[in-house]
C-alpha cells in the first residue's frame, strides 16, 4: 500500500481552487428567491429532449450523489463540481452540465426509457418557480420529476464535507417532502398522492460514506466501528429515509447498490496497485454493504403494504463489464480517460488537455466516475437486464407495469 501524504490532499484542493470558478451565493436546502431567470441554452436543450411516446410513468424523481447529480452542485460552494470542460463534452449539448461524466449518466438513459425528458435539478426548479409557488404554469416541469442528487453527498450528513457544501440524503428527502407540499398546494392532495404512488423514485447514494469518511478514517471512525457495524449504521439510516418517503406515498423505488469502489483509478493509485488489480479490502466492505442493503429492501417491502423496491446490484453489473471488456468494446478497465498520475488516479479532471481523445474506449472517465458508455450499459441492465441481471426482485421495466 502506498498511503497518501497528509500534505497532498490540501495541495490538491488548493490546485483545484485555481481552476474552479466559485458560484454565486448558493441557495442550498432553503427557500430560493422567487425569480424567473431566462432559461440557459443547457436548460432549453435538456427540456427539449423529451420522449416521442407516451410516458410509462408520470414522473421520475432522483435522490443521490455524483452518480446522479445533473447540476445541483453548480449552485453550491463546493469543489465537487462538474460544470467545466471537459465534463459534458459528449453530452447532447456538447457542453458541461454538472454531470460527472463525459456524457450522460444512468438517470438520463432511464428517463428516456420511461418516455420522460431529462430531469432538472431541484435548485434550478425552485429558482424558476419560487418555493411555495402554486402557479400551475411554472409547475409543469416539476410534475414530470425532479433531481435532488448532489455530488459528494452521503447517507451520513458529514460525509464529503471536506469538499464544501452538498445536500445530504436526509436533506434531499426533506426536499422531496417540500416538493410534495408544493404539488399538493397546486394540484390538490389527491392528485399529488396519485402522482407519487405511480412515479419512479431512483436512489443512488452511499459511495461517499466510504470514499470521504470511513476509508479516510475521519474522526477515528474505523476504531469506533468495524466495517459491518458501519454498514449497519448506513443501512439503518437509509431505511429510515425510505420510510419517510413511504409516508408521503412513494411506492416505486429503484435502489442502486454501490459499484466496485476498490477498482476506481483513484484507489488503484493510492493503494499502489501494480498491474491494475482492484483493492480487495475496499471491495469486500462494499459487497457487505450491498448485501445488507438488499436484505433491508426485501424486508421493507414485506413489512410495508404496496411498497415496491427493486434493488439493483451495481457491483455485479460493473464487474461483468470489467471482466468482459472485449465484449463491450473497452480497451482499458483501469486508466481514467481524464486525470493525472498512474491510472489517472492522482488528480481529478480539471482541464480539457488532461482527457483522452476517445472516452468510449475507457471504463473510467475520471478518478471515480465511469464513462457515458458504461452508464448506458448499467441503465440497460436496470431497465431490463439486457446485458446481465442486476435488479431484484424485478427490473424497472417490470415495475412500471405494476399498478
Amino acid at each position: 500500500m502506498a498511503p497518501r501524504s497528509p500534505l497532498l490532499l490540501p495541495l490538491l484542493l488548493a490546485l483545484e481552487l485555481l481552476v474552479l470558478p466559485l458560484p454565486t451565493p448558493p441557495h442550498c436546502c432553503s427557500a430560493a428567491p422567487h425569480v424567473s431567470p431566462s432559461p440557459s441554452p443547457e436548460a432549453e436543450a435538456v427540456t427539449a429532449t423529451a420522449a416521442t411516446r407516451t410516458p410509462l410513468v408520470p414522473a421520475l424523481f432522483v435522490i443521490g450523489d455524483s452518480t446522479a447529480d445533473v447540476g445541483t452542485n453548480n449552485y453550491l460552494g463546493t469543489l465537487a463540481r462538474a460544470d467545466r470542460e471537459p465534463y459534458g463534452r459528449d453530452f447532447d449539448t456538447r457542453r458541461p452540465t454538472g454531470r460527472f461524466s463525459n456524457g450522460r449518466i444512468p438517470v438520463d438513459y432511464i428517463a428516456e426509457k420511461l418516455g420522460l425528458p431529462f430531469v432538472p435539478p431541484y435548485l434550478e426548479q425552485n429558482m424558476r418557480m419560487g418555493v411555495g409557488s402554486v402557479d400551475l404554469s411554472n409547475i409543469d416541469g416539476m410534475i414530470q420529476g425532479v433531481n435532488y442528487a448532489s455530488a459528494a453527498a452521503g447517507i451520513l450528513s458529514s460525509s464529503g464535507s471536506e469538499l464544501g457544501m452538498h445536500v445530504s440524503l436526509s436533506q434531499q428527502v426533506q426536499q422531496v417532502e417540500d416538493t410534495y407540499e408544493q404539488l399538493a398546494l397546486a394540484l390538490g392532495e389527491e392528485a399529488t398522492t396519485d402522482l407519487f404512488r405511480k412515479s419512479v423514485f431512483f436512489l443512488s447514494i452511499g459511495s461517499n460514506d466510504f470514499i470521504h469518511y470511513y476509508l479516510r478514517n475521519v474522526s477515528g471512525i474505523q476504531i469506533r466501528y468495524l466495517p459491518w457495524e458501519f454498514n449497519q449504521l448506513l443501512v439503518n439510516a437509509m431505511r429510515q429515509e425510505i420510510k419517510n418517503l413511504y409516508n408521503i406515498n412513494v411506492r416505486k423505488v429503484v435502489m442502486m447498490g454501490l459499484p466496485p469502489v476498490g477498482c476506481a483509478p483513484h484507489f488503484l493509485w493510492e493503494y499502489g496497485s501494480q498491474d491494475g488489480e482492484c483493492i480487495d479490502y475496499i471491495n469486500n466492505v462494499v459487497i457487505q454493504f450491498n448485501y445488507a442493503l438488499r436484505y433491508m429492501s426485501s424486508e421493507f417491502t414485506r413489512q410495508h403494504p404496496g411498497s415496491m423496491i427493486s434493488y439493483c446490484d451495481t457491483f455485479e453489473g460493473s464487474v461483468d463489464i470489467l471482466n468482459n471488456r472485449d465484449r463491450y468494446g473497452f480497451l482499458t478497465t483501469t486508466d481514467a480517460c481524464c486525470g493525472l498520475g498512474k491510472y489517472g488516479g492522482l488528480f481529478m479532471c480539471v482541464l480539457p488537455q488532461m482527457a483522452c481523445s476517445d472516452a468510449s474506449s475507457h471504463v473510467w472517465w475520471d478518478e471515480f466516475h465511469p464513462t457515458d458508455s458504461v452508464n448506458r450499459i448499467l441503465a440497460d441492465n436496470v431497465w431490463s437486464g439486457e446485458h446481465t441481471q442486476m435488479c431484484y426482485p424485478m427490473d424497472l421495466q417490470e415495475m412500471v407495469k405494476l399498478k
